[in-house]
């Protein structure tokens, strides 16, 4: 089943983002496909700032997906300072154009 992956911290700022893709893509400082990601599973991903701060909500083909890219990930955000952790949930509908 696929989930959403919503993640919002005070500690997440569009610096530590860049930071992060910079990390988990071998220097690139974009990943603009899914094929850019570290693993695979990833259907989509958006990051920008709102009211609150920096967010980012990813979309993934299941649940397993997901951990696989954690285990990539929580390192990097880890040494960078970024702290917290994703709101994570069964996704219900996708829609695109």
């Amino acid at each position: 089943m696929a989930i959403v992956a919503v993640f919002q911290s005070p500690t997440l700022t569009q610096s530590t983002y860049e930071e992060s893709v910079r990390q988990l893509s071998g220097g690139r400082s974009r990943m603009e496909k899914p094929a850019d990601w570290p693993v695979k599973g990833l259907l989509v991903h958006v990051a920008g700032h709102g009211p609150n701060g920096f967010r980012v909500v990813d979309v993934w083909e299941s649940e397993e997906a997901f951990q696989r890219f954690g285990e990539k990930l929580m390192p990097i955000m880890k040494a960078i300072g970024i702290e917290g952790e994703p709101e994570v949930y069964p996704l219900h509908t996708v829609v695109s154009a």
